[in-house]
């Protein structure tokens, strides 16, 4: 009997507890459009239409899209020494260009490959970047 009292008190003393940790419920089921924000450059340029609506089996395309633009975003910043939002958030035209002649016709493999090598070549000056933006207050 006495564990019986015991299990209840403990139940009934968890209960609350439970209630003030979990998170608050809504029935608000409003879409929030408002654009984004960023911790830093909150006016950069979209990114192009179609990496939006891709199609999930081809999302690979717009994940190589997104590693050549961050790449030749960083290559630009460290060419210039420049961290300002213009150099680091460009627009998207140049390398949509690129894009379009160096991978708009590649296979799922080879884009794998060009992604590893982006990468690579991103690393290479990544601390370099990332120093001078920091020094800028934009990283």
């Amino acid at each position: 009997m006495r564990k019986h009292i015991a299990a209840l008190a403990l139940a009934s003393l968890a209960g609350p507890l439970a209630a003030q940790t979990s998170p608050q419920v809504t029935n608000d089921l409003t879409a929030n459009m408002s654009p984004q924000q960023y911790r830093i450059c909150n006016d950069r340029s979209a990114r192009p239409t179609w990496m939006d609506e891709v199609n999930p089996r081809e999302a690979y395309k717009a994940r190589t899209m997104m590693r050549l633009y961050e790449l030749r975003a960083w290559q630009a910043i460290k060419a210039s020494s420049d961290c300002g939002c213009d150099v680091r958030f460009p627009t998207w035209d140049a390398a949509s260009v690129e894009y379009e002649e160096r991978f708009s016709t590649s296979t799922q493999a080879e884009h794998t490959q060009a992604r590893l090598d982006l990468r690579d070549q991103q690393n290479q000056i990544a601390r370099e970047v990332q120093d001078l933006c920091e020094a800028q207050g934009n990283w």
